[in-house]
């Protein structure tokens, strides 16, 4: 045999080649569709697709995603375009890629672990929305007005019926083989029908045509001076942190379904130096897409050798074989898609927004409303922040002290809970400086002091007992509030007893 096909733990290099190929025959209309939002020439998204799949599919931290030109940020883009022309938004992509370098050289990428589950529920399923809303264009035409009209009639029930075929072969194929990947033998059986039957139905060859040569090398055509710097750097700075948030929560997305774990440092690194080099080569950037990593995964994608295949499939359809490609249905594509939907949403999360705290549904449908109505770099930072304002006030309530007198007559506060910006309100009540004796213990070693609103609290608190002409003992403070309760005068008896070795809201990640 000259070719043997051996499925190991990081791949089955035939499912990764077929699975590829599926992926790459349903990038082609999504590039397409991008590149028309950002306001650029199809080959713009066509080369950001092939460029950015394939270097992240090489040096990428995640074995399987699929990257290119996304409209989360085409919706961005479009502005500038509008604006200053597409040379600068190639110069925009370029210093893009160069943050998210920086990004992920200084490993910041660990800190979507802090993204909350009810947020990454949230952006899943609204994700699925707008995945699903976005095909809804493809039952629509221009009329001579160019407006979109619904499709109707026979033209109607023809693309809902291929449709519907489609996404059944994609269903019920499995259950008879998983020889080759269910989506890849729909879009063929689909397209081989339409062809040979002479139906009347939209093809990808009506958005545009895919051809066109290889990239060439060409430096963005725009002055080095500080006015363009302050054109393009906002821009590169909002495009960096969606393309690093949506490709990091697709990366967290795909570990979870797979069972195995990306490097997202190593994703962020390649992320940029694709854009980077995308900018360079005529492309319009991009970022993990959803879609069509779930394509993939469900395809058996799991190795490298996917979205490289996927990549030069691509290239192989604008340099070639634009013609066949241009003759698919987009009625094959679209059931393609829907299926992506209905495997990506969440269902289970409407099973358990019964039985999950108020707050956390609360959050998730936030997240996914947010998602569908703007951006989901939006929407992932409104989710984190109502978390966090959620968690922050819950904890607020955990502060408490019990008291006691001692042999000499002084009264020791033994106080339990963290101590931080939302609970220092709580903490400054808990105490009675006026009826105090003249000697009062406050004992942190049940407590923690997380920030420097905790340190001004107990800062406060010092003062009121200063002011009350009485002493006041501090036991068991870390080194940090130590040093900064300077102004509470010599009256205030610091006594570290233990050296518990904390440090405030210095706690690393691994």
């Amino acid at each position: 045999m000259l070719f043997s096909f051996e499925c190991t733990e990081r791949g089955c290099p035939k499912n990764d080649i077929l699975s590829g190929l599926t992926v790459a025959l349903a990038l082609v209309p999504e590039a397409v569709a991008f590149a028309f939002v950002a306001g650029v020439q199809p080959l713009v998204g066509l080369y950001a697709a092939f460029i950015v799949g394939l270097i992240t599919a090489v040096i990428g931290g995640r074995p399987g995603m699929i990257s290119g030109a996304t409209g989360a940020l085409a919706v961005v883009m479009v502005s500038l375009v509008a604006q200053h022309g597409v040379e600068y938004l190639f110069a925009t992509v370029v210093l893009m890629g160069l943050i998210q370098i920086m990004v992920g050289a200084l490993r910041l990428g660990k800190f979507i672990r802090m993204v909350p589950h009810p947020v990454m529920l949230g952006f899943v399923n609204g994700l699925a929305i707008v995945i699903f809303l976005a095909q809804l264009n493809n039952f629509k035409f221009k009329d001579a007005n160019g407006q979109l009209q619904w499709l109707s009639g026979d033209a109607m029930w023809i693309m809902l019926g291929l449709v519907v075929l489609t996404m059944a072969i994609i269903h019920f194929l499995p259950k008879l083989t998983k020889a080759v990947p269910s989506s890849l033998v729909a879009i063929i059986v689909i397209s081989l029908a339409v062809i040979l039957l002479g139906m009347d139905s939209r093809t990808v060859g009506d958005l545009a045509s895919i051809a066109g040569g290889l990239p060439k090398f060409h430096i963005p055509m725009v002055p080095l001076n500080w006015e363009t710097l302050g054109i393009i750097l906002p821009y590169a700075i909002i495009l960096a942190a969606i393309g690093l948030i949506e490709t990091l929560l697709t990366l967290n997305l795909i570990d979870e379904i797979t069972d195995t774990r990306g490097r997202s440092h190593k994703e962020c690194v390649g992320q940029g130096v694709a854009n980077t080099v995308t900018g360079l080569f005529g492309g319009m950037g991009g970022c993990a897409m959803i879609g069509q990593s779930m394509i993939n995964v469900n395809s058996g994608g799991r190795g490298r050798l996917s979205g490289i295949t996927a990549a030069l499939f691509l290239l192989l359809f604008i340099l070639f074989a634009s013609d066949l490609i241009e003759m698919i249905p987009l009625a094959a594509l679209t059931g393609v898609m829907f299926m992506v939907v209905i495997g990506t949403f969440e269902w289970s999360s409407l099973r358990i927004m019964g039985k999950i705290p108020l707050s956390d549904a609360f959050v998730l449908i936030l997240v996914s409303a947010v998602t569908v109505a703007t951006d989901l770099a939006i929407a992932v930072v409104v989710g984190v922040i109502v978390s966090a304002l959620v968690f922050a006030w819950q904890h607020a309530k955990h502060i408490q002290v019990k008291s006691c007198l001692n042999d000499m007559g002084g009264k020791i506060y033994e106080l339990e809970g963290p101590l931080f910006f939302a609970s220092v309100r709580n903490f400054q009540d808990l105490f009675d400086p006026k009826n105090d004796p003249d000697d009062v213990v406050v004992e942190f070693q049940k407590s923690r002091v997380y920030d420097h609103s905790a340190i001004e609290a107990i800062d406060t608190l010092a003062e009121r007992y200063l002011n009350a002409h009485k002493r006041l003992h501090l036991r068991h403070l870390s080194p940090e509030c130590t040093q900064l309760l300077k102004k509470a005068g010599n009256l205030v008896e610091v006594n570290v007893i233990e050296d518990l070795h904390y440090h405030i809201a210095l706690d690393q990640l691994s």
